[in-house]
Order: C-alpha cells, then sequence, then structure tokens
C-alpha cells in the first residue's frame, strides 16, 4: 500500500505519503533477518566488505548505521566513528589511520564519516590547503581501486537532505536534552556554509565516482523511508544466500538443591526501586 501511495504522490509532484509506525516496523524487522543472513553468508565466504556513510550533517547517518547493527554480531558487523586525528595521526598519510581498520575476511565495516572527511567538512572549514585536497583526488581513486583488487567490496552512500529539514532537526535537537550533544559547533558553522557543501559533495562525486566504488544517493527527508530504502540497497549490492545454521538442542535443566545468590554485601546490591 505504501508503494502506491509513493508512485501516486510522485506523479503528481507531491512528497510520498508517510509510513506508518507499524508498517515501518515491519519492513524493517524484514529487513533485519535479511541483514542476519547477509550477515551469515559474508562469514562463510569469507567476504570483505566496507560500507561509508557520508552527507549532510543531521542527514540521519547514525540512525541508519543503527537500524543495520541491530540484530548483528559486533565481531562481524563494526562500526568504525573516528574523532579528530592526534598530533601524530596528522603527521601520518592521510589514509593511513583508516587502514588498520578495514575488514579481514568474513567481517564488514561501517565507516561512520571516512576519509572523505578531508573533501568535506576539513575542506569547506579550511583545515587543509586545497593542495592536499587536490592530492586527495588523485589518490583515492588509485586507493580505493587497490582494495577493490585486493577482494574488499566498497559501497559508498551519501545521505541528502534539503536546507529546511536540516534546519528542522538542528532545532529539534536544541530542543531536546537527549539530542543536545548531538548539535556541535561545526553543524551551527555549515548552517551557514550551505553553498560551500554543496560544491565540496560535487567535486567529490566528480573525482571519485569511479567503477568499481561508486556513490550511491539517497533521499533522507524522510528518515524512515532513508532507512528502509538504504538497507534495502545494502542488500542488493551483495548476491547472498541464506546459510542454514546448525541445530541447537538444549536438554531439561536440572533443577538445584538449593539456590546460590552472590556472596556480596547487601550494601552492594543495586536498589531495586522499579
Amino acid at each position: 500500500m505504501c508503494k502506491k501511495a509513493g508512485k501516486k504522490a510522485a506523479k503528481k509532484g507531491e512528497s510520498p505519503k508517510k509510513i506508518g509506525r507499524k508498517e515501518y516496523k515491519r519492513v524493517l524487522n524484514d529487513l533485519q533477518i535479511e541483514l542476519v543472513k547477509l550477515q551469515g553468508w559474508i562469514q562463510q565466504q569469507g567476504l570483505k566488505v566496507v560500507v561509508i556513510f557520508e552527507g549532510r550533517d543531521a542527514a540521519g547517518k547514525g540512525g541508519v548505521i543503527q537500524r543495520i547493527t541491530h540484530r548483528l554480531n559486533d565481531r562481524v558487523c563494526r562500526v568504525v566513528a573516528l574523532g579528530v586525528p592526534s598530533a601524530r595521526e596528522e603527521s601520518q598519510w592521510y589514509f593511513q589511520r583508516y587502514i588498520k581498520h578495514l575488514p579481514a575476511a568474513g567481517e564488514m565495516v561501517l565507516f561512520d564519516r571516512s576519509w572523505y572527511t578531508l573533501v568535506g567538512v576539513e575542506r569547506v572549514m579550511g583545515f587543509y590547503p586545497e593542495a592536499t585536497c587536490q592530492e586527495f583526488f588523485r589518490t583515492c581513486p588509485e586507493f580505493e581501486s587497490m582494495l577493490a583488487r585486493s577482494g574488499i567490496t566498497i559501497i559508498k552512500y551519501w545521505f541528502d537532505i534539503s536546507m529546511e529539514e536540516q534546519e528542522r532537526r538542528f532545532r529539534a535537537r536544541l530542543e531536546d536534552p537527549t539530542k543536545r550533544w548531538k548539535l556541535s559547533k561545526m553543524d551551527i558553522e555549515s548552517r551557514t556554509r550551505w553553498s560551500e557543501y554543496s560544491k565540496a559533495r560535487d567535486d567529490m562525486f566528480k573525482y571519485t565516482n569511479i567503477e568499481g566504488a561508486p556513490w550511491w544517493v539517497v533521499n533522507a527527508n524522510d528518515k524512515r523511508r532513508a532507512r528502509l530504502n538504504s538497507i534495502t540497497h545494502l542488500l542488493s549490492q551483495i548476491d547472498y544466500k541464506e546459510i542454514k545454521p546448525k541445530v541447537v538442542t538444549m536438554d531439561d535443566r536440572k533443577p538445584l538443591r538449593k539456590p546460590d545468590p552472590p556472596i556480596i554485601a547487601p550494601s552492594q546490591l543495586v536498589p531495586q526501586i522499579y
């Protein structure tokens, strides 16, 4: 029903009808079951998968990553979100600190921001000279082609939202004490540099949208649709099959002769307030 509604709205030039919570949860659950199947296939086949998440600030990259990893084993599917580089890391080859996080056989790594930070926020904010950014554009396609030849599957997503939606999300973060930490000074600064970010994005696509590691753009104005669409697309990028797990049996557990609570002072027991 939601697909029909979306198509109908698209013909009229209107926004698709929002997906209801019940329908969203049902589809998301089905997709997460498929992600578990994908995880089993990656393990069995010894695949090495890198998924890169870039995009506008407040575009919902983190929310998508959380839905992908929610049912998965973090030993197989792990998230890499690097902070500000140390003085030592700043002296290294730019890609160097990312290399150690690349997957081994049977692993999928999700980069919440990646090496593209250099030609995104860091370029717009003037943290690197333009000559360094141009060198990145020359080097990055070679770097990713080398990774692809080594057997690593690279999937790159750019999450795009409108200026109006970004502003709405920023203000919602400001008003919500549980989300206020998400709003940084860099986010506030980005509000005044919308066009600069657009140019940086287009330059990035121009130089790094290569065969074997193309960019995929996600319309992220609707968070629920963005999550479902990007997970569906991710699943379509790997030709996986369901691996039937070994059947585990459980015998009846023998009852204890007497209870065996932890031997510790009562003052060290967490109060049962609820």
